[in-house]
């Protein structure tokens, strides 16, 4: 924080230091999924949701144009493709992943006319992993180009997006900054530099141009063509640590660790009563750290407060902005479907799930304390009483309040009062 300035303006000596760094930080996000550098550029935005709708509205889709996805995807690799082109879904395989028999032969069927092929590198429901390199290689064959979401994969595996010119080459990846355990607020995108450099980018205005007259522009190179504005300097340098310690850990090191915690876990999981689990239990290897699950009889929303208020532990519950996925894979019927299409989209009883996750940094005793609570859950041995929000589709435990102002002292300083509320 010493050396934050403004970059590429000013010839401050702080200036020239952050500017530096900041060049260096795309260098640093380009190498972490192996990208030639003198053939791609590396953009950075606010999150790979960001950089998805960048790809989309730079792609210049034609209307005939079509795109093939899956119905594993996360909405943002879903929704910012819809707006340009006709999307075509391809289905998951009984253990929830992609259904790679399906998608191949779609490819090939479309040869001529499908100009992307976008998948998830890894689902952020299930963990499941994709074989990447290789669905890269049905997509060239059929004239078209790959796009991966990587946000659920890069935290967890290593990643070689491969030569330029190998038949199995990721032509277009991103992922977040945050997924990495940096801040929120910087996305990547990686993509080849002679795309990037044609046509206008999709955000004009400062740091996008090399020259501007009144009746003419002519733009900059990327990555400042694609970068409008003034970037998040820190958030980049966050990155490009994060980055670092990930890679001096080692990311096979980061996998077997995980590896042998999912065996654990799911192990003991296993033998608990009420318990469904979702995706796959065994063959490992093609899964990242994350066990979506339910307790027979019990609202996913209501487990995951209990385990939060009782247990203190961070779950999330829902449909993981995956709700086609979802309905997959709860079997929710078409009429079911339709019923909750009615319904408010925070309607509690929407069907979900509950889903753990690891971080590099849990272990055997986390799990422990995790499988402890859930088993108390499963005997309805809660000590709370639970009440919902009809509201919010929300629960929360009779007589436990957060006090914000306790852990975040500027609270009290933003916060409104209510109607009769006094601020200290």
């Amino acid at each position: 924080m010493p050396w934050y300035s403004g970059v590429h303006r000013g010839m401050g000596f702080k200036a020239i230091v952050a500017t530096n760094v900041y060049e260096e930080t795309h260098r640093i996000a380009g190498a972490f999924v192996g990208a030639d550098l003198d053939t791609n550029a590396v953009l950075f935005s606010k999150n790979t949701t960001e950089s998805i709708n960048k790809l989309a509205n730079r792609f210049a889709f034609k209307p005939d144009d079509v795109l093939i996805t899956t119905i594993m995807e996360h909405h943002s690799n879903d929704l910012p493709w819809r707006k340009y082109c006709r999307v075509v879904h391809v289905g998951i395989d009984q253990d929830g992943g992609i259904d790679l028999v399906a998608l191949r032969k779609e490819i090939m069927n479309r040869r001529g006319s499908v100009r992307l092929v976008a998948v998830s590198g890894a689902s952020n429901v299930t963990g499941l992993c994709s074989p990447i390199n290789e669905i890269a290689e049905w997509a060239h064959a059929a004239g078209a180009k790959i796009f991966v979401d990587a946000a659920q994969l890069v935290p967890h595996r290593a990643v070689d997006i491969l030569p330029d010119d190998d038949p199995g080459h990721i032509d277009f990846i991103a992922y977040s900054a945050h997924k990495i355990y940096a801040p929120f607020g910087i996305g990547v995108l990686v993509g080849p530099l002679e795309f990037f450099n044609a046509g206008s980018p999709d955000q004009v205005g400062g740091g996008t141009v090399s020259y501007v007259g009144t009746d003419e522009v002519e733009w900059g190179s990327p990555p400042q063509k694609e970068e409008a504005g003034s970037p998040n300097v820190v958030g980049a340098v966050a990155l490009a640590e994060a980055i670092s310690l990930l890679r001096s850990v080692g990311m096979e090191v980061i996998a077997d660790h995980e590896r042998e915690l999912l065996e654990y876990t799911l192990g003991r999981m296993t033998t608990l009563p009420r318990v469904r689990i979702y995706g796959a239990k065994s063959d490992l290897k093609g899964k990242v750290g994350v066990i979506p699950f339910n307790v027979d009889g019990m609202d996913h929303s209501l487990v995951a407060t209990i385990l939060s208020a009782e247990g203190g532990i961070g779950v999330r519950n829902g449909n993981f902005c995956a709700q086609p996925y979802m309905r997959k894979l709860l079997n929710v019927s078409p009429e079911e479907e339709k019923l909750k299409r009615a319904s408010r989209c925070d309607n509690p009883t929407l069907p979900g799930m509950v889903r753990a996750s690891f971080g590099c940094y849990n272990n055997r005793e986390d799990v422990d304390i995790f499988i402890d609570m859930l088993a108390r859950i499963v005997k309805n041995e809660q000590k709370g009483t639970y009440a919902i929000d009809p509201e919010t589709g929300v629960y929360s435990a009779r007589g436990f309040e957060i006090d914000a102002g306790r852990h975040f002292r500027y609270f009290n300083a933003f916060h409104v009062p209510g109607k009769g509320e006094e601020i200290a």
